[in-house]
């Protein structure tokens, strides 16, 4: 090959991982602008088990039942991560008492902290990789499979369906939000993974995302 020619592809390659890197920081970007609105839920069994895996969900239900009655009235992220920051002894005893009905004495810690989640498809919608805020409950030793959704909006309640979503996001999240977990603005798929590469990027660069 010549050294035009190589001169060339030498320009092609810097030209094609330089419009890759604005694709990815483009789609961080969004990223971090969905998890600004967002209060995510990381609830975290005991073990294993069958058992502690159902508990898991029992806890999970009465945890979104309590707060629900919380966030009553609240408009952002903001105002949702207020209401509940003050109620954290009464969600633990929500699910305490969830568990307590099954003969479980297992102890319940809740609180509020930054997480790093996966991309998680959730039937109706999909959110992607990211640091987000979330409410987190740790049941036992914490030591089972976690179970990840959306506390605020509340987009986990009962069987969300897409007309759900956006009745429930509505007036949190922008059309365009609602378009991307949906994937009705289609290619989703692709911009999740450009979030998720450019964030794994981000984090092996001691950089943090968005």
């Amino acid at each position: 090959m010549t050294s035009s020619k190589l001169r060339r592809w030498e320009a092609a390659l810097f030209l094609a991982f330089g419009l890759t890197l604005a694709a990815g920081a483009w789609a961080c970007a969004g990223e971090s602008a969905l998890a600004e609105q967002v209060l995510r839920l990381h609830v975290v069994a005991n073990s294993d088990t069958d058992a502690d895996q159902a508990l898991k969900l029992l806890a999970r239900d009465a945890v979104l039942a309590r707060a629900a009655e919380l966030l009553d009235g609240a408009g952002t992220r903001q105002d949702a991560e207020a209401a509940l920051a003050g109620h954290l002894d009464s969600l633990a005893q929500a699910a305490s008492a969830a568990l307590a009905a099954e003969g479980c004495g297992d102890s319940v810690s809740v609180s509020i902290t930054d997480e790093w989640f996966p991309t998680k498809a959730y039937g109706a919608f999909s959110l992607p990789a990211g640091r987000y805020r979330a409410l987190r409950v740790v049941i036992g030793e914490g030591a089972g499979h976690n179970w990840w959704c959306v506390v605020f909006p509340p987009l986990c309640l009962g069987s969300v369906t897409e007309e759900g979503v956006e009745a429930a996001a509505e007036g949190v999240l922008t059309d365009g939000q609602v378009a991307l977990i949906t994937g009705q603005d289609g290619g989703y798929v692709l911009k999740f993974r450009l979030m998720e590469w450019w964030g794994e990027l981000a984090r092996s660069l001691g950089v943090r995302p968005g």
